[in-house]
């Protein structure tokens, strides 16, 4: 985790962007396991460190954090997961288990290209692409034979 929040705080430097102490501490929560995390068990944790904290506050923390490439939303949980790669733009396929609530990222240039190819022949412009997929993870399905 200190080697995703040291190459945070540089990405933002370099983008002219200040990485507060409160985005820190938000991105460090996000970032302590590879499950998804919903903005109000963000809240409640940092209203153990301050507690004035506030719902707008997260949310706009948050935004900055997706901006900057660094947390991902997941949509169908309404929850954030660390970026695997937050050096570049890019738009992700996440693999989310039902049964643990673990998240694995990839950024598999194959299906967007086909999914490019797709929307062009459907003169679709693509803005956003996340794609979801739900499943059980490999300890999961050891778990349950």
């Amino acid at each position: 985790m200190h080697s995703a929040i040291q190459n945070a705080k540089h990405q933002c430097e370099a983008s002219g962007q200040r990485f507060t102490r409160l985005r820190q501490r938000v991105l460090e929560l996000i970032w302590q396991n590879h499950e998804p995390v919903k903005a109000y068990d963000i809240l409640d944790e940092l209203k153990n460190d301050n507690a004035s904290s506030a719902p707008p506050t997260v949310y706009r923390t948050l935004d900055f954090l997706q901006e900057q490439g660094l947390v991902h939303k997941i949509e169908s949980l309404n929850a954030y997961v660390g970026c695997g790669d937050p050096t570049g733009k890019h738009s992700g396929q996440f693999f989310i288990c039902h049964d643990c609530g673990v998240v694995a990222e990839i950024d598999d240039v194959e299906i967007r290209s086909v999914l490019k190819a797709k929307a062009e022949e459907l003169s679709f412009r693509i803005d956003d692409e996340m794609i979801e997929i739900k499943g059980s993870c490999h300890e999961c399905l050891n778990s349950n034979s």
